[in-house]
């Protein structure tokens, strides 16, 4: 496989989940206290996460634009437009004005940009997925389309190692937050204004690219259609519902490993959380990803060589089991509270659970590309994935903290395996998809082929 595609598909999914995770991290950590005004600290970080939520609702019209248009006019001017949209609008992010300096206009705009953050990224991992599966090697596409995957773990350890920097050196403390404190003021802003200087070197590595072998023979064969969305809904509808519940389960882990667990983790004792200082608990988050990124290409070598419905069987079993160990991991009264919080215990869990991701999330970008023909996989694979966003991700931190708050941590571990439980009935519901060929015309399938991929 050639590097100029592994570093394409690889540093702009990279550069996009930056952008993704800086606001997920200051969604917890910053946002509420400066951009939400609330009587109590779990109601400011609720508001906060429901801006974060924005970008999840925004996902699926993303995927709708930025797809169309990639089973149009091609792979690699949609992902040039999906990287734009995605750091302009964190970088205005960086710029924007604070709740005590223009009121409910500063949350209004926060939403507006995180919205065009999730346009952006709507479209970003299908084009990814698709450059490098589409040019992958025989009997390999699992391990060769795995690439675009890494970018979530190295752009959370960029976006999170920042903010760590940036903590540490300013001597920033989150059990003492004073909106004067100079991370609050300006500090906070830098990773996201950096974000114009890595957007700038992932345009360069695209600009190079060329269209991909599948992409380029349907356009031969006159296979390309006018409305990508009403084909795939007319002829895949299916197996946009089977890609959507397949993913439900990765989208819940990882929001609650890393979105949830960080407001948990470093809230307040008395209204129920761990209260552990930012920046340790930080320490943990950005030791224990690095399970992820150990995990994924694992999964895609794993879904070569036992079949992606396999592994996915195999590993969502795991999440639902898993879900059954919040409480023993978890509670305050185990894991104890504030500089006396058991850390160990805490890395343990979340090495588990950063592991399970790994091997839930490396293979997923072989699988759903899979299920659909060439002239709508761009479009279906992405309706799929971010239309998975809202079911799993966008309301897990906001559900976690509600149910951790109201009924205990441990609810939170029952609602991840109500999700694994869902995504196991999609993946029982598929045929192995990893003998599919990306260069076989629809007319030449096999009867089962044909029915696999909409024919």
């Amino acid at each position: 496989m050639k590097a100029r595609i592994i570093a394409s598909s690889l540093v702009g999914t990279t550069i996009e989940f930056y952008d993704f995770y800086a606001y997920a991290t200051a969604a917890i950590s910053v946002f509420p206290l400066l951009f939400f005004h609330s009587s109590s600290q779990t109601g400011a970080v609720l508001a906060s996460l429901a801006t974060f939520g924005v970008a999840f609702v925004a996902r699926p019209i993303g995927s709708i634009v930025f797809g169309h248009y990639g089973d149009r006019i091609g792979r690699k001017a949609t992902l040039v437009a999906s990287l734009l949209t995605m750091g302009i609008a964190t970088v205005i992010i960086g710029m924007l004005p604070t709740y005590t300096q223009i009121g409910v206009w500063a949350p209004a705009l926060l939403a507006v940009m995180r919205f065009c953050q999730g346009l952006g990224l709507g479209g970003e991992w299908s084009g990814a997925s698709l450059l490098a599966g589409e040019n992958s090697r025989p009997g390999k596409r699992g391990f060769d389309a795995m690439w675009p995957q890494l970018g979530a773990p190295f752009g959370f350890l960029l976006a999170n190692g920042f903010f760590l920097v940036l903590t540490v050196t300013m001597g920033y403390d989150s059990s003492v937050a004073d909106p004067s404190d100079p991370f609050l003021v300006w500090g906070w802003r830098l990773p996201f204004l950096f974000s114009a200087v890595i957007v700038a070197l992932g345009l360069y590595v695209r600009f190079k690219l060329e269209e991909t072998p599948a992409f380029a023979q349907a356009q031969r064969r006159g296979e390309i259609v006018s409305a990508p969305l009403k084909t795939a809904f007319t002829t895949s509808w299916r197996q946009m519902i089977q890609g959507t519940f397949i993913m439900v389960a990765t989208y819940t882990l990882f929001y609650l490993m890393t979105t949830w667990i960080l407001s948990y983790a470093i809230g307040p004792v008395e209204e129920g959380f761990l209260g552990i200082p930012y920046h340790e608990f930080l320490v943990v988050q950005l030791i224990t990803i690095l399970a992820f990124a150990a995990m994924t290409p694992v999964s895609g070598y794993l879904g070569d060589r036992w079949g992606r419905k396999r592994l996915l069987l195999s590993v969502t079993a795991a999440i639902g089991l898993f879900g059954a160990t919040f409480t023993l991991f978890l509670s305050p009264e185990l894991v104890g509270t504030g500089r006396d919080a058991n850390l160990g215990l805490l890395v343990a869990f979340m090495l588990i659970g950063m592991a399970l991701m790994g091997l839930t999330f490396g293979i997923q970008s072989a699988l759903l590309p899979e299920l659909f023909p060439t002239n709508v996989r761009y479009t279906g694979s992405a309706v799929a994935y971010n239309t998975a966003s809202i079911l799993g991700a966008s309301i897990a931190p906001f559900v976690a903290t509600w149910l951790a708050s109201s009924f205990g941590v441990g609810t939170v571990g029952i609602y991840l395996a109500t999700m694994a439980l869902l995504t196991f009935t999609a993946c029982v519901t598929i045929p192995e998809t990893s003998h599919i060929d990306f260069l076989q015309r629809h007319d030449e399938a096999s009867p089962k082929e044909a029915e696999l991929i909409g024919v």
